[in-house]
């Protein structure tokens, strides 16, 4: 068990790291500009190549001065890519409350005796963002404690929490096995990812190659020839074979130079991941099952036999905004869409917001957040425009002076500082870590901040504190085919910022 536990954190970080997400194309659009733009983000958008219409951003202290060290295009609404988390998590901060927390529930229709439940177990899901592994392996614990170690009957899974449409994982950009394209569940297992592990065994010239989850009638190769040439792009010299969803195949090598490596993939059958990891992990923890394990409704006079609770809200948006994770914050948008939107703009207490029996879609959720909105900025700022909430989409769309008007809010909110801390640190952590790596870099460590990146997006906003004593909300976007190239127009706006000496 401790053994198991180990591997599944290491392989979940690991996880973790594989999910950011990637570039969109935005249609150029015309403002006027206001302000100059420092001279050395200028010089980063002249080397990229990147017209300076095609930035926007603003950089404004918190304090009750509100003064404005920068307004370029402010007012000009952008695809945000990624930076749209940060709409989603301060509006579930704000509404849910950061001790928040989802349950992922089990009962059965029938009777333990002696080892034995003789009905069906059934798991219903609650949306919970990030049940991985070793929580579900621990849940499994607790009901063999229970005495549920055979089950004479079926495991149902209920996912009726969320209703939600079809989604093709590579609809957006073709990676279906990409674990950034990972698709929202209400029994959201494990991201729905399949964690590959290769160690090269030279005395027998292969590769071992390990898996986690187990996963019920999926047949990986167990060994993969090795090559002496460098190590390069060594997952494609695997030539994978995932065309079958019953099978993992590798026709080519792996090379010996590579060392130990892990390959997270997104499994290709997704609507079969959950019953299949489920089924793999109740065995390997010793539990057996006479039925199939099945997708179906808990009925109302089941017995609930254990509760597991997720980890809280201000731990998840930590996994959202540092890692950008994509299917996180979708689930916490979709949690989102569960509360009663009328109730949203009352001050009224998170009970009698919540309604459990309403179940989450997508535009309820944009429903909520944009009554939130309203109710929290009237109409000061422009309002955003959703989609699924994690920024992955042609359609979401943002100001940067909305953005702006949003971490002034949250600098000022009583537990504002889950929010500020749940961001990547620049040259510390996060997808900003290696930012700011400079011996005379101001930014480094002072900046607290959310990265976003498309095909033709890049973008950055969140809190730097300068030299000054100052501490700035800094927002910035470049909508162009060559966005990523100018990321470092990006990076000189936080340096910038931080470096203010008046």
């Amino acid at each position: 068990m401790i053994s198991f536990v180990a591997r599944s954190l290491l392989t979940l970080r690991l996880l973790l790291a594989a999910m950011a997400g990637l570039a969109l194309p935005i249609h150029a659009q015309t403002a006027t500009a206001v302000g100059a733009l420092p001279p050395e983000v200028s010089a980063a958008l002249a080397r990229a190549g990147v017209p300076t219409g095609a930035f926007s951003a603003m950089v404004v202290s918190l304090d009750a001065n509100n003064q404005e060290r920068l307004r370029y295009r402010a007012h000009v609404s952008v695809n945000p890519a990624s930076v749209m988390k940060l709409v989603t998590t301060y509006a579930a901060i704000d509404l849910l409350g950061p001790d928040f927390t989802w349950n992922t529930q089990f009962y059965s229709d029938g009777e333990v005796s002696q080892g034995v439940l003789r009905g069906n177990l059934y798991v219903r899901g609650g949306g919970d963002p990030k049940l991985v592994l070793e929580r579900i392996q621990a849940a499994f614990m607790n009901l063999q404690d229970q005495g549920v170690r055979v089950i004479l009957g079926d495991m149902v899974l209920d996912h009726s929490a969320f209703e939600l449409p079809t989604i093709d994982p590579g609809a957006f950009d073709g990676e279906a096995l990409r674990p950034y394209n990972a698709t929202p569940d209400a029994l959201l297992v494990n991201f729905k990812s399949v964690v590959l592990t290769f160690r090269p065994d030279t005395g027998a010239g292969v590769a071992r190659v390990t898996s986690e989850p187990p996963m019920a009638g999926l047949a990986i190769d167990a060994a993969v020839p090795l090559s002496r040439t460098g190590c390069g792009d060594w997952r494609g010299g695997l030539q994978a074979r995932f065309n079958d969803a019953n099978s993992i195949r590798f026709e080519g090598r792996y090379p010996s130079s590579c060392g130990e490596r892990v390959w997270p993939v997104a499994y290709q059958d997704p609507a079969s991941y959950a019953a299949r990891s489920l089924e793999g992990l109740w065995r390997a923890s010793g539990g057996a099952i006479t039925g199939e394990v099945r997708a179906g409704l808990t009925p109302p006079g089941a017995r609930l036999l254990h509760e597991a609770d997720s980890l809280p809200l201000s731990d998840i948006i930590t996994d959202v905004n540092q890692w950008s994770n994509n299917v996180m914050a979708q689930q916490v948008f979709l949690t989102l869409g569960r509360l009663s939107p009328t109730r949203v703009l009352t001050e009224s207490t998170l009970a009698d917001r919540l309604a459990p029996v309403r179940t989450a879609r997508f535009e309820r959720s944009r429903e909520v957040v944009a009554n939130w909105w309203r109710r929290t900025f009237g109409l000061r700022y422009t309002a955003p425009v959703m989609d699924n909430g994690a920024g992955l989409s042609r359609s979401e769309r943002i100001t940067p002076e909305a953005l702006v008007g949003l971490l002034r809010h949250a600098a000022a909110h009583p537990q504002g500082g889950q929010f500020v801390q749940s961001l990547s640190i620049a040259g510390v952590n996060g997808t900003t870590a290696r930012m700011a790596r400079g011996a005379q870099s101001a930014a480094r460590g002072n900046a607290w901040l959310k990265t976003g990146t498309l095909r033709d997006v890049t973008g950055i906003a969140g809190y730097v504190n300068a030299v000054n004593g100052q501490r700035y909300a800094v927002v910035g976007f470049i909508n162009d085919p060559n966005a990523p190239a100018a990321r470092p127009a990006l990076e000189a706006l936080v340096e910038w910022a931080a470096a203010q000496a008046d």
